[in-house]
Order: structure tokens, then C-alpha cells, then sequence
């Protein structure tokens, strides 16, 4: 098994834009498909409500681990499809969004780890399922700060 997902994409927009489409919880809300309760603060769990169509009975959980302004948001959740799953009983993995600056704007590189810290079977159906999930999201960021810029 694979054990990180790893995505780019490049931005025609400063830093501070993509970091603020980031880590502005209503922001990041709206190209995540998500509707958090309050804003990302590190060491705290965030929650709220998965708005992405066919997702909608989970809950968001995830604790943010990082905030270093225009460098780098990353947070742990885990991979548990049970509506009532509780994050600090759950195995999880690392989600990381590192931005740089490039000629163009913005490099964006996603980094999701840690799936062999899973069951393997749970281990290979996260990587499966947000492999291709990254892909999509990885899209909408870069509409939504395009459209929004």
C-alpha cells in the first residue's frame, strides 16, 4: 500500500489569497463542501457537517496541528464512515497544505500520510477513496480562488 497521497496545483494568485481560501474556515467550507461550526485553531478539534452530496450523514471531525501563516495548515481526521465517530478514538492520518511562491502565484502542494497507521483493510480503502477525492477537492480550490480572487 501506498502511504501518502501527494497533489500540486499552481494558482495565478498571491499566497495570502490561497492561504485565506485555506484556513478561513467559511472559505474553506464552501470549496470543501463542509459547514464548519467555528474557526480553525490549532491543537482544537473542528466539526461540523459534510455538505458534499452523498456524504451529507457524516460528520466533519478533524484536529488542526498547524497554522504557520502562508506556509503551512495541516490538521489529522480520520477515515471512519460511522456517523457518531469520535476523532480521539479513531486512527487517523495527516493532512498538509504547504504553499509557496512561484513566478506564476501560488504552488499548493497537498500531502496526506500516514495510512499505515490504519487497519489495512480501512488503510486501503482511505488511500483508494481520498486519492481520488484530493483529485476532485485539488479542483475545486483552484475554481474557487479563481472565481473569487
Amino acid at each position: 500500500m501506498n502511504d501518502r497521497i501527494v497533489k500540486r496545483v499552481e494558482f495565478k494568485a498571491p499566497i495570502s489569497r490561497v492561504w485565506r481560501a485555506l484556513t478561513d474556515y467559511r472559505e474553506f467550507g464552501q470549496w470543501f463542501r463542509v459547514k464548519l461550526d467555528s474557526p480553525f485553531i490549532p491543537g482544537q478539534i473542528s466539526r461540523g457537517q459534510i455538505t458534499y452530496p452523498g456524504y451529507e450523514h457524516l460528520k466533519w471531525q478533524a484536529i488542526v496541528q498547524k497554522m504557520e501563516p502562508e506556509r503551512l495548515f495541516s490538521f489529522t481526521w480520520h477515515h471512519s464512515l460511522a456517523p457518531d465517530a469520535d476523532i480521539t478514538k479513531e486512527p487517523t492520518t495527516l493532512v498538509e497544505f504547504r504553499l509557496e511562491k512561484i513566478p506564476a502565484g501560488t504552488l499548493l502542494t497537498l500531502t496526506e500520510s500516514g495510512f499505515e497507521n490504519l487497519p489495512h483493510d480501512v488503510g486501503l480503502e482511505a488511500f483508494r477513496r481520498n486519492d481520488g477525492g484530493w483529485t476532485e477537492q485539488m479542483k475545486n480550490i483552484e475554481n474557487y480562488v479563481a472565481q473569487n480572487s
